[in-house]
């Protein structure tokens, strides 16, 4: 397990040595799919680089800010997968963003927790 503290802890590292920007405020909806409604802020670690060429993706909770879980994606539409931190998000929280992540036949996801 000591494997594991070495996984969360490389994650807090860069967290805390990356800004995060929220481009899709809670409230607002998806610029391409202008029905689904963000239901917790998302957005990006600025200068970092996921599976699709941007960010690495963040949704950020209403709880103190430290990373409490990861999503692991699959997209069968883009034929990609890649991670999403959790940071501060509260139980209804996440219970939104596994839902969020398993909403269609096309995307499914794994909740991790810390």
């Amino acid at each position: 397990m000591h494997n594991n503290r070495d996984f969360w802890a490389a994650l807090d590292k860069l967290a805390d040595n990356s800004e995060i920007v929220i481009d899709r405020p809670k409230g607002t909806a998806h610029p391409k799919y202008p029905d689904f409604i963000y239901r917790v802020d998302y957005g990006y670690l600025k200068d970092t680089s996921s599976m699709d060429g941007a960010g690495i993706d963040v949704w950020v909770g209403s709880g103190e800010k430290k990373i409490d879980a990861i999503m692991c994606i699959v997209d069968l539409l883009k034929r990609d997968s890649e991670i999403k931190i959790l940071i501060g998000c509260t139980e209804e929280e996440k219970q939104i963003i596994y839902q969020t992540h398993n909403k269609t036949e096309y995307m499914k996801g794994i909740l991790i927790r810390r």
